[in-house]
């Protein structure tokens, strides 16, 4: 019997962190459905269809995986896909309470499901959709924590700052992210 995980989230955008949690999930299990969520409660960037098409080109040649729309109770869809497992990417302890009310819930609507965590390569433990958007609205550049179609995508909508002299002028994220780790290590 094939063993069928449903990776769900919101992927607003798809970063390099979720698809390292996806190829993980893939080594793991026969089949992973990374299930595109439809959150009324979340005010999303990207259309689920544009979403959709992030996560097919960036999961495309990759066996095993992949990509739909869901709405409604997880639970639900996972007794569609004929799956049980659920997977979720912890970056960090904060990550920690709310996996486990989710996985806590889960359980009580349905206690068949099984939730595996899964961490990210440490290059991406502190990246999510939020901060990428954020830095990318103020004109960083978001290369090494996206997907380079993503990225093209996310700087239609939000595209780079101009300097006084009215040229382009691309920041790096990655090197405000690194200072600052930086001065942390300092510190302690």
């Amino acid at each position: 019997m094939k063993r069928t995980a449903v990776y769900p989230g919101s992927f607003d955008p798809v970063t390099r962190g979720h698809l390292d949690i996806i190829e993980r999930a893939g080594r793991l299990f026969d089949r992973v459905i990374v299930a595109v969520l439809t959150n009324p409660s979340k005010r999303c960037t990207f259309s689920v269809s544009e979403r959709l098409r992030m996560l097919e080109a960036c999961v495309r040649g990759v066996p095993g995986v992949e990509v739909d729309a869901m709405n409604g109770l997880l639970v639900d869809y996972l007794k569609t896909r004929d799956s049980r497992i659920l997977i979720r990417g912890l970056r960090a302890v904060s990550d920690l309470d709310y996996e486990f009310q989710l996985a806590s819930i889960n359980r009580q609507l349905d206690a068949r499901v099984e939730t595996v965590f899964l961490m990210p390569d440490e290059r991406y433990t502190y990246v999510s959709s939020s901060i990428v958007k954020t830095v990318a609205q103020f004109g960083a550049q978001v290369d090494d924590l996206l997907p380079p179609a993503v990225c093209r995508m996310l700087r239609r909508k939000y595209p780079l700052s101009r300097s006084r002299s009215g040229k382009r002028r691309p920041r790096r994220a990655l090197s405000f992210l690194s200072r600052r780790g930086r001065r942390a290590r300092r510190k302690g």
